[in-house]
């Protein structure tokens, strides 16, 4: 196992390989499955594989702290934004997907100046 150093003394972290890892501890990953964050606190180890190019780092369980909601103002500022990104400036309809931003208007006024 040549990733595996619970004490950090060769990587800085205690560093475990990929599925190695002791209870308790997360990725970001993991924690959000749970609806939770690290909630500010440094990565208590890590996890390195791929001959040591992907490093996840691990936090501990019990110091993660719930996930935050959006108020209801940041929701109404979220959907006037994905409205805003749904809506063509040139013929000014609402479609059912994001406009292109390579062409900057939606498929069917892109089309029209394509003939």
């Amino acid at each position: 196992m040549v990733f595996y150093d619970p004490t950090g003394e060769r990587y800085g972290l205690p560093t475990y390989p990929y599925k190695f890892a002791p209870a308790g501890l997360l990725t970001r990953r993991q924690l959000r499955e749970r609806h939770l964050r690290p909630g500010g606190q440094e990565p208590a180890a890590q996890i390195l594989w791929r001959r040591g190019k992907r490093v996840a780092y691990l936090y501990r369980l019990d110091l993660a702290q719930p996930k935050r909601r959006a108020t209801p103002a940041q929701r109404a500022a979220i959907d006037k934004a994905l409205t805003a990104r749904r809506t063509c400036p040139t013929c000014a309809e609402i479609k059912p997907y994001y406009i292109p931003r390579r062409t900057g208007s939606c498929l069917d006024c892109t089309s029209e100046v394509n003939r």
